[in-house]
């Protein structure tokens, strides 16, 4: 055979290894970029989450992870395959390509590690999806808690026009409601036939399973010297202390996510938005539209009176721009962070903290300046990287080495002069106004 011809054959056997590596890829994939839905499950599987049947998750106050249940949505395991089958199923979108597992992602932290979620039809909204980890333990649901619990949050998706757009509940309901297994599954688990309320309470029943606690810091705190580096450690002073932190991110076995449950202006749009514009024409759409959660749900996601947060639910100026104090659980693979998804490592969060927030009028008392040395920052970074279960550490890992790397170029560390109170925001401002 000459060398012409076993050429040809080398460059034919290469292109069909690259053909069945990119079907195999492509297998593996969801459309949107998620994880296929069936590898999704094999990896949850591996989480080893423990029995759904109402005892509580491990390293979980009993009475705090038991006061999430609605008396009327008990756990049983019936209703948490129940929401399980529903978390996974395309079906529940217009177009079959968007399930819940679309933006919550077991693969990456239960979210989609994307600035802005993206629905059928490629449409993106204008938040930043959070995680579903630990959301039991929040008292309200989405960044501006405009559903009080997990059972409200889960149904608004498959209805809303830029994520799932069905149609109506019922019209979600329909596409299930001829298959037999989830005929059975609806039976056991609330004695009826396939229904939209009871899609809600399973999803939330599902979720409720997804609690993820077993960090470097609560083994820490166990009295593991070890489980900490010494720079989390010093982190973690930090953040009781000098970095104020704490303030709004308790964390402590009642309240074990480190959230305040309380809504903050802390600037992060306010370079680039008039909020006094906006509330105005808030205040018109929801009295010509009417305030129905329906209503508030698509001016968030698909308006840009989503930067508005809590003030479209509550129609007060103290809450414009001011959206939920995250949890912190886990927050090392959950990013990009704050609501719009704006900010890339947890670096950049210390950084837009240090300096004092954004100036605006409706600027959360709380927010001022740290006077945070980059050793400081550093350790500080250290200790939320080990909020991050143990479950996730290898991926934990990866996203502190890429996120460093990202920081060293896109950050470079200067004393901010509004951080050590050298200067002015309105200073801060013409000046890069003028560059």
């Amino acid at each position: 055979m000459g060398a012409r011809r076993l050429l040809s054959v080398a460059c034919m056997l290469a292109l069909g290894l690259a053909s069945e590596r990119a079907a195999a890829q492509a297998a593996d994939r969801a459309p949107h970029g998620a994880l296929a839905m069936s590898q999704q499950e094999k990896r949850l599987d591996a989480l080893s989450l423990g029995s759904p049947t109402g005892a509580p998750p491990p390293r979980v106050v009993p009475s705090a992870w038991a006061a999430t249940i609605p008396s009327d949505n008990a756990m049983t395991p019936e209703r948490v395959a129940l929401g399980r089958k529903l978390f996974f199923d395309l079906r529940l979108s217009a177009d079959g390509t968007v399930a819940c597992a679309t933006c919550h992602d077991v693969s990456r932290g239960f979210t989609d590690q994307r600035p802005v979620a993206e629905g059928i039809g490629g449409k993106l909204g204008r938040r930043n999806a959070p995680t579903v980890l630990n959301a039991t333990f929040l008292t309200t649901q989405f960044w501006d808690g405009r559903a009080p619990l997990l059972e409200d949050q889960a149904k608004l998706p498959i209805v809303n026009p830029i994520e799932m757009g069905m149609p109506s509940g019922e019209a979600a309901v329909a596409k299930i409601a001829g298959d037999a297994e989830y005929v059975k599954l609806f039976q056991a688990a609330y004695s009826s036939a396939p229904n939209y309320g009871d899609v809600g309470r399973a999803l939330a029943t599902f979720e409720r399973t997804l609690v993820f606690l077993d960090a470097p810091f609560d083994r820490w705190s166990d009295g593991d010297a070890k489980a900490m580096s010494a720079d989390a450690v010093k982190g973690f002073a930090l953040y009781q202390g000098k970095g104020r932190c704490v303030s709004c991110h308790p964390i402590n076995g009642a309240n074990p996510i480190g959230s305040d449950d309380r809504f903050h202006n802390i600037g992060v749009s306010a370079r680039h938005q008039d909020f006094e514009s906006l509330a105005g024409k808030a205040l018109a759409e929801l009295a010509k539209g009417g305030d129905s959660q329906a209503a508030i749900d698509k001016l968030a996601l698909e308006t840009d009176l989503s930067e508005l947060g809590r003030f479209l639910v509550t129609k007060q100026r103290s809450d414009v721009g001011a959206f939920k104090t995250e949890q912190l659980r886990n927050v090392g693979i959950t990013g990009p962070y704050m609501h719009d998804g704006s900010m890339q490592t947890l670096w950049d969060v210390v950084d837009h903290y240090n300096r004092g927030g954004e100036a605006n009028l409706y600027l959360d008392g709380g927010i001022e300046p740290l006077a945070l040395s980059e050793t400081e920052i550093n350790q500080l970074v250290a200790f939320l990287f080990a909020l991050t279960d143990v479950r996730f550490a290898s991926q934990a890992r990866t996203i502190e080495a890429a996120q460093r790397a990202r920081a060293k170029t896109t950050r470079p560390f200067r004393e901010n002069d509004l951080a050590f109170r050298k200067g002015i925001p309105f200073e801060e401002r013409v000046r890069g106004e003028k560059k």
